[in-house]
């Protein structure tokens, strides 16, 4: 086991899959960053910046092993100048083992003409009751940063931003107040004064916009402060509000260290002089504080303490709470952010404006998402015979922002403008303001959801649909007996069956089932309710696939309980000596779909197979498996579909109304790429389980299976959207079929069902009219019924690029950026995704940065308040194994995860993306109520090696256990007296009857419910073979060779900037 205060070793080690067990022995390896493909002078950069017109320059505090990556990194700087808003440049200790005293240097402090030194203020641990602990700079991604960090400032925030590490000075921009800093003069003291954050913003929910804030010190990315603007020193106090306010003078004191501070001629300055000479090179063992960037974690907190109430839909434009706050949706008239989230919520009122921004006007649609505690479904209306009320030229339905004239006889719509006649039903005279005098009345007239029961008109071949029913197929080849997986679905089915999804929570579910086994042939059950025992029809023809069944198949569980029981106990007895080791699957598929068409109905068929299709028969697949391509320009070509099969037989179901799920135990390749096709087609989901074993597995597999039939679905579904004159839907992206370019039609949708639609412009909009967007989905319940779901959201236009700005929405930019980039992963190379993505980001900032941000020095990294933390995520997504998975990773594995990442909501990616890590060994829960650790930030810097830590980001789970663990913790969580005793292929904890053991299961109990599925929970000792795995969803860090520390791309996001700016 390696101690912290020598390289990790990454060689000769079993690399495990993330989703599984070890497969191979391979180190890891990824190529470098290469260009960045932003205009004007792009360079290519891996690592951190590098700048050859630089001398050399050393720095201890790089170990060897960093200095083999970069040996170009440690380069001094050209000339400094001191700027107007930042006059001191702060420097930071270097990285210290856990037990050794801090090494620290003294802060070089810089005013006009003059130069001293002053001692940094205490370092302070962003988490309560975890202090922080620096590993050595062999386990830091930070170590070939730049001397010197960059500043970042940002729009007034709603809440007083980070400011450990680093004096600010006081500015007033609006109402928000800056911390003091010591003035500096000759003869004063330097003495750190503590301070703290003096008024901060009471939040607003309508922000107003005031001009951007530095709250740190002014430095740029590669070490040069920011060049002095014009009559720079000659007008510092003539505008309060944008210069600094001194304290009174202080005396000085002696330099940190023992070291005293060199005098102003050592660095060619004489004393006296007015005019700013160039700063020193800088001194050896300093890095890029972490601690002073956007931290995410401050950014959950400071909503989540800030928002975390009603949240009231009344006022239109109103960017919602982020989706980690705990809030209750109020629906006021427009639908609620957990069914529809923008990019944007004041939209330019041209395509050039938005243009130039780099911003992407897109939708993030949830149409069935969760309702949560205290908040309302969406009510239910039955229009009559009639059916709703709609603009006869846009065929917009009715919705609150409807205007009615005419005293009440026309209606004037929302998006088009035109004028239609209200059909003598609806007609109701309007109060003294044009209100409807039944407005409060009509769910459709004052809420933004609600859902209309249409007639006939809107169903297939003008009939009412008949109940949806649920098709189980189990492969029962030899893998899956072998595993055990035939026998705990069948163990397990009873109590499945008890949770069929139903209209309310009284009622009984009208959802049938059915049953079919196969191998290398089909066999249907008859397990109508009048039989004592089932019945068996094999189909050996694969190639004709038939219904031989017509009656009996798909029944009432209740009413065939027995005959469903006593099939389930026979299944694993009646292939318990099977030899078959060759499977087909896409005649199963065929048999599902052909038994929902013959009973004329909608349907799920839930999939259970276990290997790679190479039995004769259509949809028979190859080996094709190469990991060695994955990462280079040739990936594509493994991360397609093989042949189209499983394209064409999605497309049918989807025509049928038949959605598929795949649950894949695989041992080795199954091709995932082309079997998936028919889950994203269908709006189907898809589970692997690689190297399934019954005893450790199976409790997972039935809790994803149980929900997954629970959960609330709709079936046979079309959804469009339709958008004010001036704007329309272009671009979807999702797991769907579309058959046009306006409908997306969906076999299933459930409550976890997402998709991205991104928004384009045909004319200009009218900055007074709200922006308005109707999205309706028709679809049939589970009951039968055909029903028409509407969502009605309305955004403001505006003509300012700080409007926009102000009112972006991180979380769902992101999602849509993820979902961009897996669909263009099969028509771009690696590469060039990175490359759009670094450029896309840098020209964002850009233009803030040029048409929002002027009076700012031109050094200085200038980031929207909205958008502080978009290098950090850019970088993780760059990071991410849909993107950038590599040969460390199988290629099922990589197909798998962008498969996921298509349906993922904004919640979803926005927890991939940026994992949560909780510390444990110190968690105290509170009795009143329930409530999670607070969250650290992802970087091995923030572990302690006497401290246990829970990371997730939705698809995986780690424990992690340090190797100096309290021995009184291991015992009373894990039943033994040491970490080494621990079992770590165990994949959930003993049920044990201690404070600490019930409190740890509580936690990871309450994040499975979190998540869409069920996560493999890892158990890591500190030094272990898995820690590799465990250290990649730390995305701060340098996760892989040839990623970058979120220092190192901040810095590189800036020079990239700076590029686009000259």
């Amino acid at each position: 086991m390696p101690p912290y205060n020598q390289p990790y070793q990454q060689n000769s080690t079993n690399n495990y899959d993330i989703h599984s067990r070890p497969v191979m022995n391979k180190g890891f390896s990824q190529a470098p960053y290469g260009n960045t493909g932003v205009q004007n002078g792009s360079s290519n950069f891996s690592g951190p910046l590098q700048n050859q017109n630089m001398p050399q320059v050393q720095s201890n505090a790089v170990p060897p092993t960093s200095q083999m990556i970069n040996n170009q990194m440690s380069q001094d700087f050209n000339a400094m100048h001191l700027s107007q808003n930042q006059n001191h440049l702060l420097t930071h200790p270097p990285q210290r083992h856990p037990n050794m005293p801090p090494t620290q240097t003294p802060s070089m402090m810089g005013h006009q003409q003059q130069q001293y030194w002053q001692q940094p203020p205490p370092r302070v641990s962003q988490t309560p009751g975890a202090p922080f602990q620096n590993p050595p700079a062999s386990y830091s991604s930070n170590v070939n940063a730049p001397s010197y960090p960059p500043t970042y400032d940002t729009e007034p925030c709603s809440v007083p931003p980070p400011n450990n590490n680093a004096f600010v000075s006081t500015m007033q921009h609006g109402d928000r107040t800056f911390p003091p800093l010591p003035p500096p003069s000759m003869g004063q003291s330097n003495q750190a004064v503590p301070h703290k954050m003096q008024n901060p913003d009471v939040f607003q929910q309508q922000r107003q916009f005031r001009p951007h804030a530095p709250y740190t010190n002014g430095v740029s990315c590669d070490g040069v402060p920011p060049m002095p603007l014009p009559n720079q020193f000659s007008h510092q106090n003539q505008n309060s509000s944008m210069n600094a306010r001194y304290p009174p003078s202080q005396s000085p004191g002696p330099a940190q260290g023992g070291i005293m501070p060199p005098s102003a001629s050592q660095y060619g300055q004489p004393p006296g002089n007015n005019v700013p000479a160039p700063l020193p090179q800088p001194p050896q063992n300093r890095r890029l504080d972490p601690d002073q960037m956007p931290s995410p974690i401050q950014v959950i907190e400071d909503d989540q303490n800030l928002r975390s109430c009603t949240f009231s839909t009344a006022q239109r434009g109103l960017v919602p709470p982020l989706v980690t706050t705990n809030f209750t949706v109020v629906d006021d008239g427009i639908c609620s952010p957990r069914f529809i989230r923008s990019t944007i919520y004041n939209v330019p009122t041209t395509a050039d404006l938005l243009k130039q921004t780099n911003v992407p006007f897109a939708l993030a649609i949830s149409p069935f998402a969760r309702i949560h505690e205290g908040e309302h479904p969406p009510p239910i209306v039955d229009p009559g015979e009639e059916g709703p009320v709609r603009c006869h030229r846009c065929r917009a339905y009715m919705s609150p922002f409807m205007q009615f004239i005419d005293a009440g006889r026309r209606f004037q719509c929302m998006l088009c403008k035109t004028t239609t006649e209200v059909p003598a039903h609806y007609f109701t005279h309007l109060d003294h303001v044009g209100q409807r005098v039944d407005k409060l009345e009509r769910a459709e007239l004052c809420l933004g959801s609600y859902e209309f029961v249409v007639n006939k008109d809107y169903c297939k071949e003008g009939k009412f649909p008949n109940c949806p029913a649920f098709i189980f197929l189990i492969d029962v080849s030899y893998n899956n007996i072998r595993n055990g997986m035939v026998k705990t679905l069948c163990d397990n089915m009873k109590s499945v069956l008890a949770g069929l999804p139903r209209e309310d929570d009284t009622g009984e579910s009208k959802m049938r089932v059915g049953f079919i086994t196969y191998s290398t042939s089909i066999h249907f059950y008859n397990i109508n309710s009048s039989l004592a025992q089932p019945q068996m029809l094999v189909v050996s023809d694969v190639n004709d696939m038939f219904m031989p069944l017509l009656n009996g198949f798909l029944v009432n569980p209740l009413e065939s309980a027995h005959v469903i029981d006593s099939l389930m106990e026979q299944i694993p007895a009646m292939f318990a000596d099977t030899k078959e080791t060759e499977v087909v699957l896409g005649p199963a598929i065929q048999a599902g779909l052909e038994a929902l068409k013959a009973a004329e109905c909608a349907g799920k068929l839930f999939v259970f197979h276990s290997t790679l299709p190479i039995a004769e028969a259509s949809g028979k697949l190859k080996n094709r498996d190469d990991r060695k391509l994955l990462a280079t320009d040739k990936e594509k070509t493994i991360l397609s579909p093989q042949i189209p099969f499983y394209n064409n037989i999605g497309q049918e179901c989807v025509k049928a109304g038949c959605a598929v799920d795949l649950f894949l135990f695989n041992n080795a390749y199954i091709d995932i790429a082309t079997l998936g096709q028919v889950c994203r087609l269908t709006g189907g989901q898809l589970y692997k389980y690689t190297y399934f074993q019954s005893d450790l597995d199976g409790e997972r597999f039935i809790e994803d299976l149980r929900r997954n039939v629970e959960k609330p679905i709709a079936f046979d579904a079309v959804l469009r959207v339709r958008t004010s004159t001036g704007i329309r839907p272009t671009e979807f992206i999702g797991s769907f079929f579309m058959s046009n370019t306006t409908d997306v039609e969906l076999a299933a949708v459930n409550c976890d069902t997402s998709l991205s639609i991104e928004i384009k412009y045909d004319d200009k909009l009218t900055e007074d009219d709200a922006v308005c967007i109707q999205c309706a989905i028709l679809y049939t319940s589970c009951s039968g019924q055909r029903r028409l779901r509407v969502h009605n959201l309305a955004l403001n236009a505006c003509v300012q690029m700080a409007e926009l700005f102000r009112n972006c929405e991180l979380d769902s930019i992101l999602n849509f950026f993820l979902k961009e980039g897996v669909k263009k992963v099969t028509e771009e190379t690696p590469k060039q995704i990175k490359e759009y993505l670094i450029s896309r980001s840098a020209q964002i900032l850009a233009c803030y940065r040029k048409n929002c941000a002027q009076t700012s020095s031109a050094g200085q990294l200038i980031l929207p308040e909205c958008m502080k933390l978009l290098p950090l995520y850019i970088n993780c997504l760059i990071k991410c194994d849909a993107l950038s998975g590599g040969q460390e990773i199988s290629t099922d594995d990589r197909s798998f995860i962008m498969l996921t990442a298509l349906n993922m909501d904004v919640s979803s990616s926005a927890v991939y993306l940026y994992p949560r890590l909780l510390p444990l060994h110190d968690f105290k829960p509170k009795t009143e109520y329930f409530e999670l650790p607070t969250a650290i930030r992802c970087s091995l810097e923030r572990l302690k090696d006497n401290g246990v830590y829970l990371i997730e980001n939705g698809l995986n789970m780690f424990l992690w256990i340090g190797m100096n663990v309290d021995s009184e913790w291991i015992q009373s969580v894990f039943g033994v007296p040491t970490t080494a005793r621990i079992d770590i292929d165990k994949t959930h904890l003993l049920e044990l009857n201690t404070l600490f053991s019930k409190t740890v299961r509580d936690i990871i109990n309450h994040i499975q419910s979190e998540r869409q599925r069920n996560m493999k929970l890892y158990i890591v000792r500190q030094g272990d073979k898995l820690e590799l795995l465990f250290r990649q969803l730390l995305v701060e860090d340098r996760t892989t060779e040839g990623s970058t520390s979120y220092v190192d791309f901040l810095c590189h996001l800036h020079k990239e900037i700076r590029t686009l700016l000259s």
